[in-house]
């Protein structure tokens, strides 16, 4: 991967940071950083950080510390986010980071939609990326407040009926009706959910067959939901990325967690990917261009326009990798304000 130290040298100034600036709106830093780096633009990260700074602010802080007795209390409560930070700091450094991963997965799952999704995906890369690369103090850090993030940020959807039963990943999120009131942000369009698609096919998105084929649905959302933004993007170009970009953050963690945890990993990504396209899902398709470029070269693109959101996006839509994907990646480039001149 990088044998430049960018990476590394990226975490260290993010981590003198918060995961929020404003008091809601999520430091993409980490993620965007990880995707350059991960695809060969390490040249490129220190200019893109020198741009992002002024999105940047310090960590909030410290309240009560969280332990291991009072850890109930503080999830789902963002006015603890530094004090979350630290519990998993602490955790990562006394312990493997995948037996911590592992006992903590099941707790955060539930609240997967907080944060609009950006917890899960700031874990997705940090665990890919301790994962295919050495472990470095950084990127433990990296998982640290990612989980952190996500501890401060869990916010459970509410109680949701179960309807007919679709048979594919693309025609569940076809079906997903879209909430009644678009005007609002994604907190309020949340609160208005009352139903989602049965997917996968059978009693229910938990009780897939077994691990592997929870991975194999797994990756059949993701590549749905990447297409999806292809035809559907224009409906909110910045948050549609994450119902592609939030499951994706979920499969690249399996390889970490025991296969027990593969199936209800399944279930909450559904729910995540559904959710935001009910959020956002615009009144009809529209038509996309095919495209002929390489990865490589969408992915430059991606990076020359800089936005995060975009970058992360390109970076998932490259794990899919067929033709449809890349088309909806040029999409996101189309749809997107650049943020690098």
């Amino acid at each position: 991967m990088d044998t430049t130290g960018a990476l590394d040298e990226a975490l260290d100034r993010i981590h003198a940071s918060g995961p929020e600036r404003l008091g809601w709106l999520t430091n993409h830093a980490p993620m965007a950083v990880e995707a350059l780096v991960r695809h060969g633009q390490s040249g490129t990260v220190h200019r893109w950080l020198d741009r992002y700074r002024d999105n940047l602010e310090e960590m909030p802080s410290r309240h009560t510390p969280v332990t291991g007795g009072n850890w109930r209390e503080a999830l789902g409560d963002p006015a603890r986010i530094a004090d979350w930070a630290d519990y998993f700091e602490r955790e990562t450094a006394e312990r493997p980071w995948r037996e911590v991963l592992a006992e903590w997965w099941p707790r955060l799952l539930p609240g997967i939609a907080g944060g609009a999704t950006h917890p899960v995906i700031r874990t997705g890369h940090a665990v890919r990326t301790l994962l295919t690369t050495e472990e470095t103090v950084p990127r433990n850090v990296e998982l640290a407040h990612a989980l952190g993030y996500w501890a401060a940020r869990h916010a459970p959807l509410g109680e949701l009926r179960t309807l007919a039963a679709e048979p594919s990943a693309a025609v569940a999120l076809d079906a997903v009706a879209a909430v009644p009131d678009q005007s609002g942000g994604i907190e309020y369009r949340l609160e208005q959910l009352t139903a989602f698609p049965g997917w996968p096919p059978g009693p229910g998105a938990d009780a897939a067959a077994g691990p592997d084929e929870a991975r194999d649905r797994l990756r059949e959302l993701v590549a749905a939901a990447t297409h999806r933004y292809a035809t559907h993007g224009h409906g909110e170009p910045v948050m549609l990325v994450h119902a592609a970009t939030a499951p994706n953050a979920v499969l690249r963690v399996l390889p970490a967690l025991p296969r027990e945890l593969w199936p209800a990993s399944l279930g909450a990504a559904w729910a995540a990917s559904a959710a935001v396209t009910a959020a956002y899902a615009p009144a009809a398709p529209a038509a996309y261009t095919p495209v002929r470029s390489t990865p490589e070269e969408i992915f430059e693109r991606a990076a020359a326009h800089g936005d995060d959101h975009t970058i992360k996006f390109t970076d998932t839509a490259l794990d899919v990798g067929d033709g449809i994907a890349l088309a909806a990646a040029v999409r996101s480039i189309e749809l997107n304000t650049p943020f690098l001149s």
